[in-house]
């Protein structure tokens, strides 16, 4: 008897600042260095990445400013640290290119989103370059044209 293959959606988080922030350019795929309470907590999907950016320290990625809130039936002898910084984990190519993207100006590295990849959890991170605040108008500018676009085309296919 064949394997039926599940179609859930395994996407515990979405950046949705991220994309609306910067202009997202390179995306990499990351493994994280997690705690059991973390995953527990991950399973529930109390985390947020709304402020959260990679940074490279001595030849190794990290997480920072993602909060996974502690679950009330956590452990009571261990002290969750909701913000702590976490390992990313990236072969030494992709290291080296987001270094390298980093030191240019105007860019930085942020995780975009946060997924189950089988068992494991997944991060997806970007090299990314920053919005100014017209960059930003222009896009919701086109975004509310292709609405009105898309109802006024409707309306003429109704008729």
């Amino acid at each position: 008897m064949p394997k039926t293959k599940r179609n859930d959606d395994t996407t515990i988080v979405v950046n949705k600042k991220a994309s609306h922030d910067y202009f997202i350019e390179d995306k990499y795929e990351a493994g994280l260095v997690l705690q059991g309470w973390e995953v527990k907590s991950l399973r529930n999907n109390k985390i947020q990445l709304v402020d959260s950016h990679v940074i490279i320290m001595h030849g190794e990625a990290w997480l920072l400013g993602a909060q996974i809130v502690p679950m009330a039936s956590a452990s009571t002898h261990h002290i969750a640290d909701p913000t702590r910084t976490r390992k990313l984990l990236l072969n030494q190519k992709e290291l080296a290119r987001i270094f390298s993207g980093i030191q240019q100006k105007g860019y930085t590295c942020v995780c975009t989103r946060m997924y189950w990849k089988e068992h494991i959890v997944k991060c997806q991170i970007a090299l990314a370059k920053g919005k100014h605040t017209y960059d930003k108008r222009t896009v919701e500018k086109d975004r509310e044209w292709n609405i009105t676009r898309q109802r006024t085309m409707q309306k003429v296919s109704k008729l």
